[in-house]
């Protein structure tokens, strides 16, 4: 049975984001996730996740201004030092909260930049993520993002992303796959899915082409994650769409799956 996580960041956008842990746990969510929990207090996070009775098991690391267009800093030379504090900043939350992973976005490939350079710099500020998160025992996650949805972003498909784990080689950095980005960077989904298995610390799903709920697209989801569950993999699949409409009602095709463990 797939594990669903409701990511909080996109879904019950109907409830105040300090609300929606509860929203998602009387729709039978067990495990959440979000993007950025940094603008509201770790206590409070940790509080709302423990009378709601559910689990945090990923938010990103801190990723820059995004009013200012940052999507990510981890491969950007010169904000090295912003990178690591916000390293320690996510350790604080989850050691408020309990989350035992996070995703790291690698960021835009600035023009002038060599790639080399970039990637050099992102192969660096991970390792040191990855000897902090370890030390705390910890895990990290890498995340490709098609170049349709963020033009320029430096990793868009799985390969190039394990490429960067590769040169890392640190046992506790993994691959966030996100089915509705790899489905248009590369296709393929079963396939790669079965093949890159035991290097997965997370998915995440949403349709395409308009990153809706599963069923108002292309994937056949209902075969998918069947496929999925038939491989063994034992991690969680953040809900990480925009609901068309009111969120419960969007929900109709998780109701198989919500409510076990």
């Amino acid at each position: 049975m797939p594990r669903l996580a409701a990511n909080l960041s996109m879904l019950f956008a109907e409830h105040a984001f300090l609300d929606r842990f509860a929203a998602a746990a009387r729709a039978g969510f067990h495990w959440v996730e979000y993007q950025f929990p940094y603008a509201w207090p770790k206590e409070e996070l940790a509080t709302r996740a423990r009378a709601a009775g559910v689990e945090v098991v990923l938010h990103n690391l801190p990723a820059g201004d995004t009013t200012k267009g940052d999507r990510g800093i981890a491969c950007l030379p010169g904000r090295e030092a912003e990178f690591r504090a916000g390293v320690e900043l996510a350790m604080r939350y989850a050691r408020a909260t309990g989350c035992p992973r996070f995703n790291c976005l690698a960021g835009l490939a600035p023009p002038g930049v060599p790639r080399a350079q970039l990637l050099e710099t992102l192969v660096a500020n991970l390792r040191f993520a990855a000897q902090r998160l370890a030390a705390a025992g910890l895990t990290l996650l890498l995340e490709p993002i098609n170049p349709r949805s963020v033009p320029g972003f430096l990793l868009n498909r799985s390969r190039e992303a394990l490429e960067v784990i590769d040169a890392v080689g640190a046992p506790n950095l993994l691959l966030q796959y996100d089915l509705f980005h790899m489905q248009i960077a590369e296709g393929d989904l079963a396939a790669t899915i079965e093949r890159l298995l035991p290097r997965i610390g997370h998915m995440q799903l949403a349709d395409v082409p308009g990153r809706h709920e599963p069923g108002t697209g292309e994937i056949n989801f209902a075969w998918l994650l069947e496929h999925i569950d038939r491989l063994g993999y034992g991690g969680w699949i953040g809900c990480e769409y925009n609901p068309q409409g009111d969120t419960l009602e969007g929900l109709a095709w998780a109701k198989r799956y919500l409510g076990g463990t």
